[in-house]
């Protein structure tokens, strides 16, 4: 028996929710369930910075590797979780995901130093990996495509209610109780969602997948690590200059290597032909570059507002948790100025705004009312995630259905990336301007907003080159004609 060809025609399968109407609700609350918890863990512990640091002997910044980490982890191990859910179905890899992140709540409750905390979070990383992708697996497999978008409406759900709590339940635990509960609460709720995944979720038969790709996984792993690596220590500089300045050719260097690997392998552990699409190029690198700054500020404000300000840590998430309810503001304004302006115009024009609300950071001072600052944040999330839709909806505007399943491992991966660059390299700022005391003031954070104000202003010339006509099949959006034909036009570009 060969590792490879179909044990079962998928197409002679129904859906499971469409022969039993009970599952047409409860696996997408059972995804959702998931996804809240992954969601809620990636802000919670933001606030609660400080307090950890203080309880692990550390200063605040060199707390951010928890964030890092668990983001990189993420990144890393992402283009595995298709092949292991193929492999040993969905049900059992949904169910380990769940018990591997809740495993690694509980290490990260008793950790007792930095390095702990972050080989945990580490573990936790590698569980969200495999819960996010599984988990909208489930649903496109489960789900005959009538009833997909109610079912993706459900798990759309957390991705509002996780951000938003996050800050809030952290502030709360953190000052009414111990840090470490931010991570023991999630062990009632992995168990409950372990449950309830093993009972509800069905196993859909599919074509046995190739074997997986382990030569080119280590390679990509080793180049995203080695990167990560020379980040963090541009803010903590245990190592001569010149010696960092060799992490960043060495990393790029295995990843150049990984890039010419993956051309010469069809089964690639990440496919890179996507990078061939234009708009598929552009959002992930421009939009990358937006993602840096605008992905900054969640790791920066609880800090200024707690060790600059010297808010307790309740006073700060009641003070940050809006810049989430943006999404539940702009969400259904997104469709519409899509339609009316096109990817290209709204792109940059949110390019610029953002660009302005990070530098806006700078004027905040611990005089400023909270009213303004609580406006300011809203604002701000406004921004922020009318950048981050546009761009995920132009992300797959042009990419064909049978490149889509790759297409989201890579787009996936240079997210959570972006993601965590953006936390290590304001971190690095911060570090840098603080100097090896690393004794932070209020002035210090308004330098590292207005160096970040720059970045989104970096993403501008590729957003710059697009046309009225990318991904005007999904935005819907006509362009008057005004002399020259629009379509001519975009030909001779």
């Amino acid at each position: 028996m060969t590792d490879e060809g179909p044990l079962i025609d998928p197409a002679s399968i129904a859906p499971p929710a469409s022969t039993d109407r009970r599952l047409r609700l409860l696996i997408p609350l059972v995804v959702a369930f998931a996804f809240f918890l992954e969601q809620l863990d990636s802000t919670i512990i933001t606030t609660a910075i400080p307090d950890m640091a203080r309880g692990l002997h550390e200063t605040p910044l060199r707390l951010n590797l928890a964030l890092t980490g668990y983001i990189l982890s993420l990144a890393v191990f992402i283009p595995v979780s298709g092949w292991i859910a193929d492999r040993f179905g969905m049900r059992r890899t949904f169910c380990a995901a769940i018990a591997i992140f809740t495993l690694g709540s509980v290490v990260c409750g008793m950790s007792v130093n930095l390095a702990m905390l972050v080989v945990s979070r580490v573990l936790q990383g590698l569980g969200g990996a495999m819960m996010t992708p599984v988990g909208r697996l489930i649903l496109l497999r489960s789900f005959a495509r009538k009833d997909l978008v109610t079912a993706m409406t459900y798990m759309s759900i957390p991705a509002v209610l996780g951000p938003t709590l996050g800050p809030l339940a952290g502030g709360f635990i953190t000052t009414t109780a111990s840090w470490r509960w931010i991570f023991y609460v999630n062990i009632p709720f992995g168990l409950l969602g372990i449950a309830l995944a093993w009972r509800y979720v069905r196993d859909v038969p599919t074509a046995r997948p190739p074997r997986f790709d382990v030569p080119g996984f280590l390679i990509l792993a080793a180049g995203m690590v080695i990167f990560q690596a020379a980040i963090e220590l541009l803010g903590h500089p245990v190592l001569p200059w010149p010696d960092i300045a060799g992490l960043f050719v060495l990393s790029g260097a295995v990843l150049f290597a990984y890039a010419r690997y993956a051309r010469r392998h069809s089964n690639a552990a990440l496919d890179l032909t996507q990078m061939r699409v234009r708009s598929f190029r552009i959002s992930l690198g421009s939009g990358g570059l937006c993602r840096v700054g605008l992905n900054a500020v969640p790791f920066l404000l609880p800090l200024m507002l707690q060790i600059g300000f010297g808010l307790s840590p309740v006073q700060s998430g009641s003070l940050t948790f809006v810049s989430s309810l943006g999404t539940l503001v702009i969400r259904p304004v997104t469709a519409i100025l899509l339609r009316r302006l096109g990817f290209d115009r709204l792109l940059v024009g949110n390019a610029l705004l953002g660009a302005l609300v990070i530098a806006g950071f700078a004027l905040i001072s611990p005089t400023t009312p909270h009213a303004a600052i609580l406006a300011y944040v809203l604002v701000f999330g406004i921004i922020r995630n009318t950048q981050f839709n546009a761009v995920q909806t132009l992300t797959y505007a042009d990419i064909t259905p049978l490149a889509l399943s790759r297409a989201t491992s890579l787009g996936g991966v240079a997210q959570q990336l972006m993601m965590g660059l953006g936390v290590s390299v304001s971190a690095a700022m911060l570090g840098v301007i603080a100097g090896p005391a690393e004794v932070l003031t209020v002035v210090d954070f308004h330098h590292v907003f207005l160096g970040l104000a720059v970045v989104p202003l970096l993403a501008l010339p590729g957003f710059l080159t697009l046309t009225p006509q990318d991904g005007a099949l999904v935005s819907g959006h006509v362009r008057k004609r005004r002399g020259i034909d629009q379509e001519a036009r975009a030909g001779l570009d």
